[in-house]
């Protein structure tokens, strides 16, 4: 039997895969373009597309464990919902979901609406299933590499409140951690959720000094004007995910999305270590912008 992992290509899905290397287990990744595909070495590309219902059963032939990723996509949760029950059908013992963060508190941002009512149906038939709830990816802010050089902003506008921003590999390292449980278990494994998040509480001005020691300069806070980043990131997405990105900034900015401790320490169980910090991968990235 082997573990499927959707997403496979794309940020997340590329660190589940490293993640799952060399752990003797069979691996098969799903891809719209196999032949262009690299993936580490014993993955298998598994030609598919989660909008294509009938090839991702063609893809669940012979797989017991799935790694679940749907991409931000006008019919997401169509194509989560409809996958699962492709899963179930085909016998699948084991699935790790990626979820979101305060998807049940967030009801007003569509891609957090959606993978809540994924969870609620991953309960509703009792799937047997790992939810993980990632925070807002720390590697996200390397896209401000230009205006915290240039101009000495940080542009992203996440607001006073705080967020328990992720680092993408332990996210990748906490989903490789369950679906391994769940593959080499003998029999389906009950329900476990956990929330994928950091040890800081990073505000939009917190996040400034941290680039600015780190950078050793002048870093100023860009302020929180939601109507400036929906046209900026209309420039690079479609228009219906713009607002959906400024929705989720929204309550970002008058909720926050800080994690319990209880939270932080069933991860750190988890992964056997702290999750990773931002100041961290500031320090790393700065560094590696002054090598470039």
């Amino acid at each position: 039997m082997a573990i499927l992992v959707t997403g496979s290509t794309g940020t997340i899905g590329t660190q589940v895969l490293n993640h799952l290397a060399g752990q003797g287990v069979e691996v098969r990744a799903l891809t719209r373009s196999p032949g262009k595909a690299q993936f580490p070495q014993h993955v298998t590309a598994v030609r598919g597309d989660l909008a294509d219902v009938d090839s991702v059963r063609a893809a669940l032939i012979g797989v017991s464990t799935l790694f679940l990723l749907v991409p931000n996509a006008a019919d997401e949760l169509t194509q989560a919902m409809l996958t699962l029950t492709a899963a179930r059908e085909a016998g699948v013992k084991g699935i790790v979901y990626l979820s979101v963060f305060k998807g049940e508190a967030y009801a007003d941002v569509p891609h957090f609406a959606g993978k809540h009512t994924v969870e609620r149906m991953i309960e509703a038939l009792d799937l047997p299933a790992t939810i993980l709830r990632p925070a807002y990816f720390i590697q996200n802010d390397l896209r401000l590499k230009d205006p915290l050089l240039n101009f000495g902003a940080y542009g992203m506008p996440i607001g006073a409140k705080g967020i328990s921003m992720v680092d993408i590999r332990d996210i990748g390292e906490a989903a490789a951690i369950e679906l391994l449980r769940r593959e080499r278990a003998s029999a389906p494994l009950g329900r476990e959720t956990y929330a994928l998040v950091g040890p800081d509480v990073v505000t939009g001005a917190g996040a400034a000094a941290i680039w600015r020691d780190e950078l050793g300069r002048a870093v100023s806070y860009g302020g929180d004007d939601l109507a400036v980043m929906e046209q900026r990131f209309k420039a690079a997405m479609p228009a219906w995910l713009a607002l959906d990105m400024r929705l989720m900034f929204g309550r970002y900015q008058s909720d926050g999305a800080v994690a319990t401790a209880d939270e932080l320490a069933r991860l750190t169980k988890l992964l056997g270590r702290a999750p990773r910090a931002y100041r961290d991968f500031a320090r790393d990235a700065a560094t590696q912008w002054r090598k470039g």
